[in-house]
C-alpha cells in the first residue's frame, strides 16, 4: 500500500485527480418474470417495464465518467463528480442556485375560503386545532406576520397580554427546584417561529432576543459602532469542555439575514472573538491586563497581541494550560414538519468560541486533547516528510495554476472567488459540500494570534462576503469552521483556514457523506464562476 499522504495537491504545484470510464457486464440471476402496465402515455398507448425484466446477462459498454479528487487535506475524505451531471452546468454556470422562497399566508388562505363576518373568529378555531406538523411547516415557512403572531400565542405565554400590539414580556414559571423558566407550551413550534425573519420584532425581542430571557449566561464582552451593537455572552455548563463564549447581536441590532449583516456588525462579532481569546491567552501568561467594563481599542487588541506573541516566542515561556482555538458559527435554522431539527442555530446572527486544553487527564496519565486544526498540522508535517516541501505553498501554487477538470480551456479555470494581499477566499478543488468555499491566509499565518490587524480585517471583511454570495446564491443554512494552529506551535507552513459549509435542500448527508465520500454535480470551476458572479 503506498504510505504517501492521499492529497489532491503535488509538490510540483499541480492538482492531480482520477478519472473512472466504466464499461461491465452484470450476471443475470433473477429466476421470475413481473412484466406489467404502468400506465398509459399520453395520447400513444400503454406504458410496460420491460426494460426492467431484461432476458439475458446485462452490458454496459459506456456508463459515465466519475472524477475521483482526493482532498487536499487527506482526513476530508474524497469527492466524486458525475461528468454528465456536471458538463450540463459548465454550460451555463449561472444555473447554480437555489430559487427564494414565495409568499406563504395560511390566514389569507383561509380568508379567501370562509365567508366574510365569520372569517377571522373561524381562522383562529383552525389554528388552535392544527396538528403539530403543520404548525411547524407554518412556523418556518410562513411570510405572514398574522400567521406568525397566531402562532406565538399558540406557543407561550404572555405577560399582562392584551392580544392587542407586542407583548411587554414572558409569563415565568417556578419549576421543581426553583428555577425560573419561561411559560412555554410548545418548544419545537417556539424555537421554530422565533428563527423566523417575518416575525414581527416586537415579538422577537419578548420572546427571545431581549437578554436573560434565554436563560441566566452573564453577558461578559459588548461591543458597539453605530447601528452595531453585539453581546459575549458566557456559556459555563457548555457542551465544550471548560465552557465556551457566544458573541450575540444585540437585541437592538436584529439582524436574521445576511444583507442585514453591516461591516460593523462582523467586525464586531469577530473583535470579542479575538479580545476573548487573547485576553485568556495573557492570563494563561501572566500577562497583566488592566482592562475591564469595556471593550479593548482596536490599538489596544493589537498591542496585546504583540505581547503575547513576543512572550509565547521568548526562551523559557511556560506553555499555557489552553493552547488552541475552537471557532464556529451556524447561520441559519430550520425545522422539518416531521420533527427533525436541521440545523443547530439561532438565525439571530452568532458565533461561538472557546479556547482548547492542551491535554485531558486520564487514569493512566494526560491524553492530548483534539483540536481540528491539530489534523491539518499531521498532515502538513507527513507531507514535508514525504515531499521535502510546504504543503500550503504547494497549495497555493497549485491553485493559482489550476486547469479545469474536464479539461475544457475556453471555459473558466479559476477557482479564486476574491483575494487581497492578506488571504484568498476559493473554491476547493475537492469539495465536502457541493458549496464550499475555503478562506485562507497568504502568508505564514497560522491562528489568530499570528494574524496582526491588517490580515483580521481581511479574514473578517472575506468571511461576510462568502455569506453575502451564498445569501445571493440562495443558500439558508451555513456552517463555517476554523482550523487554526495550536498557539504554541512554532513556523511549520501551516496557513489559518476557514471553511464554509452550506447545507442544500437535496444534499443533507447521508451513507456517502458518513464515508466521507462526497458526491458532487458540477465542476470545481464552475461553482467559483458562479460565485464570482453574485459577488458585488
Amino acid at each position: 500500500m503506498n504510505s504517501k499522504p492521499r492529497t489532491c495537491v503535488t509538490p510540483a504545484g499541480e492538482f492531480v485527480h482520477g478519472i473512472h470510464k466504466p464499461a461491465f457486464t452484470v450476471a443475470n440471476l433473477r429466476d421470475g418474470e413481473g412484466v406489467e402496465s404502468l400506465g398509459s402515455l399520453e395520447g400513444d398507448g400503454e406504458v410496460r417495464n420491460l426494460v426492467n425484466f431484461p432476458a439475458g446477462d446485462v452490458h454496459e459498454p459506456a456508463a459515465d465518467w466519475i472524477y475521483e479528487i482526493p482532498n487536499p487535506l487527506p482526513f476530508r475524505g474524497t469527492t466524486y463528480i458525475g461528468k454528465g451531471w456536471a458538463d450540463r452546468t459548465a454550460e451555463d454556470p449561472s444555473r447554480i442556485g437555489l430559487p427564494q422562497p414565495g409568499p406563504v399566508s395560511m390566514t389569507k388562505a383561509l380568508a379567501a375560503v370562509l365567508p366574510g363576518h365569520a372569517a377571522m373568529p373561524a381562522i383562529a378555531e383552525i389554528f388552535a386545532g392544527l396538528p403539530q406538523p403543520v404548525l411547524l411547516a407554518l412556523a418556518a415557512t410562513s411570510t405572514d406576520p398574522d400567521d406568525l403572531v397566531r402562532l406565538a400565542r399558540l406557543s407561550c405565554r404572555f405577560a399582562e397580554d392584551s392580544g392587542d400590539g407586542p407583548p411587554a414580556g414572558l409569563l415565568f414559571r417556578r419549576e421543581a427546584g426553583g428555577r425560573v423558566r419561561p411559560a412555554i407550551d410548545n418548544h419545537d413550534l417556539f424555537e421554530t417561529l422565533v428563527n423566523n425573519p417575518y416575525l414581527p420584532d416586537g415579538y422577537k425581542e419578548a420572546m427571545v432576543l431581549r437578554p436573560g430571557v434565554q436563560g441566566d449566561s452573564e453577558i461578559v464582552g459588548e461591543w458597539r459602532h453605530g447601528a452595531g451593537h453585539a453581546f459575549e455572552y458566557l456559556r459555563r455548563n457548555s457542551y465544550i469542555p471548560w465552557g465556551h463564549y457566544a458573541a450575540n447581536m444585540a437585541n437592538d441590532a436584529v439582524r436574521y439575514r445576511i444583507v442585514d449583516l453591516g461591516e460593523e456588525d462582523i467586525l464586531g462579532l469577530r473583535h470579542l472573538y479575538y479580545q476573548r481569546t487573547y485576553m485568556r491567552l495573557a492570563e494563561e501568561l501572566g500577562l497583566t491586563i488592566e482592562t475591564r467594563r469595556r471593550a479593548l481599542t482596536a490599538t489596544e487588541l493589537e498591542d496585546l497581541r504583540q505581547r503575547l506573541l513576543a512572550t509565547l516566542r521568548q526562551p523559557g515561556t511556560r506553555n499555557p494550560a489552553f493552547d488552541a482555538t475552537l471557532w464556529g458559527w451556524n447561520f441559519g435554522f430550520d425545522f422539518a414538519a416531521s420533527g427533525y431539527r436541521l440545523h443547530a442555530s439561532h438565525q439571530q446572527i452568532h458565533q461561538q468560541y472557546a479556547l482548547v486544553p492542551a491535554a485531558v487527564p486520564t487514569a493512566s496519565g494526560d491524553l492530548p486533547s483534539y483540536a481540528c486544526g491539530d489534523l491539518i498540522a499531521d498532515f502538513v508535517a507527513r507531507y514535508r516528510q514525504e515531499n521535502g516541501s510546504s504543503f500550503f505553498d504547494d497549495y497555493l501554487r497549485a491553485i493559482a495554476n489550476n486547469r479545469r477538470l474536464d479539461g475544457r480551456d475556453h471555459l473558466p479555470a479559476s477557482l479564486v472567488v476574491h483575494e487581497d494581499e492578506q488571504v484568498i477566499l476559493f473554491v476547493p478543488k475537492a469539495q465536502t459540500s457541493q458549496w464550499e468555499l475555503q478562506l485562507m491566509t497568504v502568508a505564514e499565518v497560522g491562528n489568530v494570534v499570528e494574524a496582526d490587524t491588517a490580515c483580521r480585517l481581511s479574514l473578517d471583511l472575506a468571511m461576510r462576503r462568502a455569506q453575502q454570495i451564498y445569501a445571493a446564491l440562495g443558500a439558508r443554512l451555513v456552517t463555517t469552521i476554523e482550523f487554526g494552529k495550536r498557539l504554541t506551535a512554532g513556523p511549520t507552513g501551516q496557513r489559518l483556514l476557514y471553511s464554509f459549509l452550506p447545507k442544500l435542500p437535496h444534499s443533507m448527508g447521508g451513507f456517502s457523506e458518513a464515508q466521507l465520500r462526497f458526491i458532487n454535480g458540477h465542476y470545481p470551476e464552475d461553482f467559483a464562476a458562479a460565485c464570482r458572479g453574485k459577488d458585488r
